[in-house]
């Protein structure tokens, strides 16, 4: 009887409350949605919003210090879960941000028809797998946490019935991620082999004394097969080619939460491979990271400056380009921990920069969702003139492309640019440096274009979309409280931009 019971683990039920809160809202919407009347379908997407905010507010409880459980029995310190300062900073990047997108789906699932039920089950149940994913502290909890984001995503991506693009951005986003996700399985299957272990402590104790050099190599190419699996979930280049397509075809707030969520899960991931799985290898990841950060962030520039403003759907394109390239910039101080003794304050950098481009993004996103009620098109040349018509939410879209494009007063997009430009310099990455300052340039160029468009007059004879020209009734509440609350916290970030990376490093490992 002492054998068996020395085999069970702890359970801290309070460390896993954000993901377990938000996958039991998910499963009670979905039974409610048998029960509750087609007239009162909305209510499903209030209690939705409502059991996000709840999984938000249990992370208040876990600010004292780290809370461990699945520890092995005889080994505290071994455990499969780890509420610590990094995972509860991306949790709260996760849920914000799936917060965010609930407000902006609350209209959207009612206008374009979706399964409402279905649509609420499969965002809160991506959200819970991505709450998950920055606490696990295991290979193999790391994977199922990345699957469980990643599967009800593409179900979301392809939920608008008949929609050709629709059913293309589903498919070639879930052939592309299921390639990725069988690599990296093939990755962690040789890390085991060569380790024994799948716990990420014991992965980098035993990759520092492997007593055969066949070992040596079969742990180098899994650490290489691992890295390829998460560098698809962040969207890096050359693993980028489904997010154009996959963005215009996907519900608009299921673009954004693929930008914003998706990327996170994905970062986390690897910061947590890398740094915490892999730091004896920071000679193979580290210069790996440092050339995808330079082919993402020009591949993604160069292809938004390329957007024609007259196409249809090119404001959603040149937000997905954009978040190629600004994937690019995220990348850099991870790609530079691997050249430091300390990387803490190299990943609070990402961390940092991550929170800042979670808020202005989504807020992007949220006055395209807005356009696109009356001009479907969304054309860059359909924002012509909005701050005529809308002049806070043309301000509000204006602020974040200058966050994004990091110029004042977006401060706090100028000051995360700043840290991570200087992270790659104090790495003695002078060329990534030098690459990064040549694609902010670039980059200044689309998205102050987009802004002047707002502030023009009526559009130009020709251009103007076919059909009547569309009435500009009110802003819908969820709508409207979503693109406030971005800017908002904006707003707050660019008074105390120091806050957010003092916050970011202290957070860290």
């Amino acid at each position: 009887m002492s054998q068996v019971t020395s085999l069970v683990q702890s359970v801290d039920w309070v460390a896993l409350a954000p993901p377990t809160l938000t996958a039991a809202v998910a499963l009670v919407v979905l039974v409610a949605d048998l029960f509750v009347p087609a007239a009162r379908k909305p209510l499903l997407g209030w209690l939705a919003t409502a059991g996000l905010g709840l999984a938000a507010l249990s992370l208040l409880p876990l600010l004292n210090g780290d809370r461990r459980t699945f520890c092995l029995a005889g080994h505290p310190d071994v455990c499969s879960y780890v509420a610590d300062p990094f995972a509860l900073v991306i949790q709260f990047l996760v849920l914000g941000g799936a917060l965010l997108t609930a407000l902006l789906s609350i209209d959207a699932v009612k206008d374009q028809d979706l399964p409402t039920g279905e649509y609420w089950f499969l965002l809160l149940s991506s959200a819970a797998g991505a709450a998950l994913l920055p606490a696990s502290r295991d290979l193999a909890t790391l994977v199922i946490a990345l699957e469980v984001a990643s599967l009800p995503a593409f179900a979301l991506v392809g939920l608008r019935r008949g929609d050709r693009l629709s059913s293309e951005a589903a498919l070639k986003f879930f052939l592309s991620s299921v390639a990725a996700t069988a690599v990296m399985l093939l990755g962690v299957s040789f890390v085991y082999a060569a380790t024994g272990s799948l716990h990420l402590s014991r992965v980098a104790h035993a990759l520092t004394a492997l007593p055969d050099p066949r070992l040596a190599t079969l742990a180098a190419a899994g650490v290489a097969l691992t890295l390829v699996g998460f560098a698809f979930k962040t969207a890096a280049a050359p693993f980028h080619f489904w997010v154009p397509d996959t963005y215009v075809g996907a519900p608009l707030p299921i673009a954004g939460y693929l930008s914003v969520v998706g990327k996170a899960v994905g970062f986390s991931g690897l910061i947590l491979v890398t740094v915490q799985g892999f730091p004896s290898y920071a000679d193979v990841w580290g210069p790996a990271l440092a050339v995808l950060a330079a082919l993402t962030m020009t591949v993604g520039n160069v292809a938004a400056l390329r957007q024609d403003p007259y196409r249809a759907h090119s404001a959603v394109r040149l937000l997905a380009w954009s978040s190629v390239g600004q994937a690019g910039y995220l990348l850099v101080p991870l790609a530079a921990a691997g050249y430091v003794h300390d990387p803490a304050h190299a990943i609070g950098s990402t961390v940092a920069y991550a929170l800042m481009y979670a808020a202005v993004n989504l807020g992007a996103f949220a006055v395209a969702a807005l356009v696109a009620r009356t001009r479907p098109g969304n054309r860059i040349a359909d924002y012509r003139g909005l701050y005529a018509r809308r002049p806070l939410v043309a301000l509000a879209l204006g602020f974040f492309l200058l966050c994004l494009a990091g110029l004042p007063p977006g401060i706090i997009g100028l000051f995360a640019k700043v840290t991570v430009f200087s992270a790659a310099v104090d790495a003695g990455l002078a060329w990534l440096a030098v690459v990064m300052a040549v694609n902010v340039v670039i980059a200044l160029y689309y998205y102050l274009q987009w802004t002047a468009v707002l502030f023009r007059g009526a559009e130009e004879p020709g251009t103007e979309p076919a059909g009547p020209r569309p009435v500009v009734g009110r802003v819908p509440a969820p709508l409207a409280t979503a693109i406030g609350l971005a800017a908002v916290l904006g707003v707050a970030l660019s008074g105390a931009p120091q806050l957010v990376l003092r916050f970011a490093s202290g957070a860290l490992l």
